[in-house]
């Protein structure tokens, strides 16, 4: 129902706000864990760290993050969406803190894992409620604005930590003892406490935004609902007509329970959301931008030009996006997926021929670094683009947040999996074989998506909810 959308101040208020709020949560996500590997060493000299100490460090805000995933969907269901959201700012704040003045090394951890809980729960609650407060016609772009502030956390990580250590070795005294552990002598400690930060401002435009007007209909407060549909489209009939369709595909359903999940229709989209949002970590996109550096050095960069072909990536990754979002609502979810994964395979597919062949045929690093580059452009393109989207329009209102915890938690159990595994199939496997197998995972993602995901582009989400529950 996009029909007399207003483009008035008012809407744009209330949709800069919903998406600053859920860009800002997940710029935060990459920021802490970026921050925690770029990092470890000046930990491992502060608190005389052994290898398994340094990466519990390293893996226990993903642990903390999986532990959110779990809570973050029932939290929001039962209390809200905005509360729930407000609940991860806090633990971003408390653990930036912690972090800045952890006297030890568990309350290091702990502050770390507090974090990552924070992670967990606005991976899911972020694009869930930016869906549910837009209209049919901009949803994918607005919620595209989410996976943009992945690649901005990407680079703004980097550029936070490289100021914040020129400041400490400029010479500047600090006056508070404190202080200049925090800024100067052990300036780590800035690096991660700089979290609280974002944090604070997550905060702050998560308590001026609305609540989900859809969430209101599932508590039955439809004044309430009518209310922010009214701000939202600027037209009182279109408000109503927005209400009555998503009361009457409400009133339709069950109270909400996580045995609601196992109903046929529903089942269904579970099972295809947690597939796709696991085989998509397996698709090498993650071990490209952790491991990017080390990549490009096996393949004979020097160390510097690694870094700087990995700077390159992040530039890539980051322009790509903003076309993805202008883009995503005019080509549709599924076009992209299909041009994006495809050019996916034809990437890795080249990469890998150069680890095996380009040292006997002569293939300069320049082969390898337009692959990298292209490699990266679809997927930025595609499925980095795609699939916050998916995951937050394709279920049903009522079971809406318990679905996007599933899918949530099998996303980085992914991420973790590809996290640990991507040095040993360097090893084992060697880059020619890593590389053949994330062109193989490409296939069962396309499939996929081809045969049993609809085209959601432009309907609105009680018309995708119809649909899965007609299966």
């Amino acid at each position: 129902m996009s029909h007399g959308i207003s483009q008035g101040k008012r809407k744009f208020r209330v949709y800069a706000a919903a998406c600053l709020s859920g860009c800002i949560g997940r710029f935060l996500v990459w920021l802490r864990y970026r921050r925690g590997v770029g990092n470890r060493f000046a930990h491992c000299r502060q608190f005389s760290l052994g290898e398994l100490q340094v990466g519990w460090f390293v893996g226990c805000a993903l642990i903390g993050s999986i532990v959110g995933v779990a809570f973050a969907g029932k939290l929001s269901d039962r209390f809200g969406r905005k509360p729930t959201m407000l609940l991860a700012a806090f633990f971003f704040a408390v653990s930036g803190i912690g972090c800045a003045f952890a006297t030890s090394f568990p309350m290091l951890v702990v502050a770390r894992m507090l974090g990552g809980v924070g992670i967990g729960v606005v991976s899911v609650v972020s694009p869930l409620y930016i869906s549910e407060i837009s209209v049919a016609r901009y949803r994918g772009q607005l919620v595209s604005l989410y996976q943009l502030a992945v690649t901005i956390g990407f680079l703004g990580a980097y550029s936070a930590n490289y100021g914040l250590l020129h400041f400490s070795q400029s010479g500047v005294a600090m006056g508070s003892e404190w202080m200049h552990r925090i800024f100067v002598s052990e300036v780590w400690r800035g690096m991660l406490g700089l979290a609280g930060v974002p944090a604070i401002l997550l905060f702050v435009f998560t308590y001026i935004i609305p609540e989900s007007p859809r969430w209101l209909v599932l508590r039955r407060r439809d004044e309430a609902a009518l209310g922010i549909f009214k701000r939202i489209y600027r037209n009182a009939a279109a408000a109503a007509g927005e209400l009555a369709d998503v009361k009457q595909v409400v009133g339709s359903e069950a109270k909400a329970d996580w045995r609601l999940l196992f109903s046929p229709g529903i089942f269904r989209a579970v099972l295809i959301g947690a597939a796709i949002a696991i085989l998509g970590q397996f698709m090498g996109v993650n071990a490209v931008l952790y491991y990017g550096p080390t990549i490009f050095e096996q393949a004979g960069l020097s160390g510097g030009d690694a870094l700087f072909s990995q700077v390159l990536v992040g530039i890539v990754n980051a322009v790509t996006t903003v076309i993805a979002v202008f883009i995503i609502d005019r080509v549709g979810r599924k076009t992209l997926v299909y041009y994006g994964v495809s050019g996916m395979v034809v990437a890795l597919l080249c990469i890998a021929f150069y680890f095996q062949f380009g040292g006997s045929i002569g293939l300069s690093n320049g082969f390898l670094l337009t692959f990298f580059l292209f490699y990266v452009f679809c997927c930025a393109i595609s499925i980095s683009a795609v699939i916050f989207v998916f995951l937050s329009e394709m279920y049903p209102t009522r079971v809406r947040g318990m679905a996007m915890s599933v899918a949530g938690f099998s996303l980085w159990i992914g991420t973790y999996l590809v996290g640990q595994l991507t040095p040993w199939l360097l090893s084992a496997a060697t880059p020619a074989g890593t590389f053949l197998i994330f062109a193989v995972m490409c296939v069962p993602y396309i499939l996929i998506v081809w045969k049993l995901m609809p085209e959601t582009t432009g309907k609105s989400l009680e018309e995708i909810e119809r649909y899965w529950i007609k299966k």
